[in-house]
């Protein structure tokens, strides 16, 4: 029989190696399930984090950045406020950054809030409170506002707080705007319009205005309650009334662009605002290529200052007065336009008579912008008539002037 063979056991160091390589896998298995398993944190990351925080640095606890604020109605006002702790061992810096809001952070150094660049210092243990102000807007839908603030954190270097909800409308005017179109400026006349409310309780009318003073002689306004069937037909309103409107004879001739501003409180104190618009006619007219009856304006489009432009109107005359009509001009915008009014002349039988009226735009004009928009309102001319139930007639000018 053979010798016996002999069983070696493992080589010692073959054996430290593998354990150590097996060790390694399972550690580093094990920190990779616990990264996938545990969420990421706002504020888990940022400059610093990398290595842990000193003991004596300031530390931002904040219990809430999210507020479901509910809903608001348009044009209302909201606000909310977060608090900032310093939950460290120095002091916390608190710096305004973006917003979509009014925001305010109480006790800045400025007196109407965090003015950008003002700095708010918590001492170890204090608090703070960003107070988040802002408007409904538009006539309803979702709503989410956000504001930031920047901290020396090292944790939380920047903290966004965030408000959500709702717009609800407080009020609507059923028409929208209350039209007035070939409107006899020698006749008086009457329009309504009805408005629905959304607060809480019925309104109460405070205050009824036309916007512009100037224009208010001419009209007389007055509110009556909406019966409840027509409310209820309204889904959602809890309460309305009916605006009238009266026009008063001698409005000027030419285009009506006004709002009547309506003080409402559902309780809350509401301001609406409807408006106000149409033409005033009357035994004058305007007619030519140039004229927008539509829109009741001279449109001269965009012209080369240095090359200039020219353009004719005709104003028509009809009724008793007619042979007694010779316009003046008496205001032009812009002024480099030069006005100049033509003699007049019968058409036909001699019931109406055409005065013809030119308008220049000289080379060598200076630039302006009047494109009859909210931002470039409408330039004018502005003519004496002579007539005595319609002394003066504005025509709106559309117009752009460039270099």
């Amino acid at each position: 029989m053979g010798e016996p063979m002999q069983v070696r056991g493992p080589n010692a160091w073959v054996v430290a190696a593998f354990a150590a390589a097996l060790g390694a896998s399972i550690g580093g298995g094990t920190a990779a399930l616990e990264a996938t398993m545990r969420p990421w944190r706002v504020g888990d990351f940022g400059p610093g984090m990398l290595q842990t925080p000193a003991a004596d640095t300031p530390r931002a606890d904040v219990p809430e950045t999210t507020h479901a604020f509910g809903t608001i109605g348009a044009g209302q006002e909201g606000a909310h406020e977060f608090v900032i702790r310093n939950a460290g061992a120095a002091p916390l810096s608190i710096t305004k950054g973006a917003t979509s809001c009014s925001c305010t952070v109480s006790d800045f150094d400025t007196a109407d809030g965090a003015a950008d660049g003002a700095v708010k210092v918590v001492e170890p243990g204090g608090e703070t409170r960003v107070r988040l102000k802002w408007r409904g807007k538009g006539s309803g839908g979702p709503f989410r506002q956000q504001a930031t603030v920047f901290t020396n954190d090292p944790r939380r270097p920047e903290i966004a707080f965030v408000i959500e909800g709702t717009v609800v409308p407080t009020w609507k005017a059923f028409p929208e705007s209350i039209v007035l179109s070939q409107l006899s400026a020698g006749a008086a006349s009457r329009a309504t319009a009805r408005i629905f409310t959304f607060g809480t309780k019925p309104p109460e009318v405070g205050s009824l205005a036309v916007a512009d003073p100037q224009a208010s002689q001419f009209f007389s306004l007055s509110t009556e309650p909406l019966a409840a069937a027509e409310i209820a037909a309204e889904p959602g309103a809890t309460g309305g009334f009916v605006l009238s409107v009266d026009v008063k004879p001698g409005l000027p001739i030419g285009p009506l662009r006004h709002s009547i501003v309506i003080n409402v409180r559902i309780p809350e104190d509401v301001v609406a605002e409807v408006p106000l618009e149409g033409s005033v006619v009357g035994d004058l007219a305007l007619a030519g290529s140039a004229w927008d009856s539509s829109r009741q304006s001279l449109l001269l489009g965009t012209v080369s200052g240095k090359v200039g432009s020219h353009a004719q109107v005709f104003l028509t005359a009809k009724g008793p007065y007619r042979a007694t009509i010779k316009p003046v001009v008496r205001e032009v915008v812009p002024g480099s336009l030069q006005v100049d009014v033509g003699e007049g002349k019968p058409v036909g039988s001699g019931g109406v008579i055409r005065i013809p009226i030119s308008i220049t735009i000289p080379p060598g004009s200076q630039p302006a912008n009047h494109r009859c928009s909210q931002q470039a309102p409408a330039g004018r001319i502005v003519l004496e008539t002579g007539h005595p139930d319609s002394p003066t007639l504005t025509i709106p000018v559309c117009i752009a002037i460039g270099p």
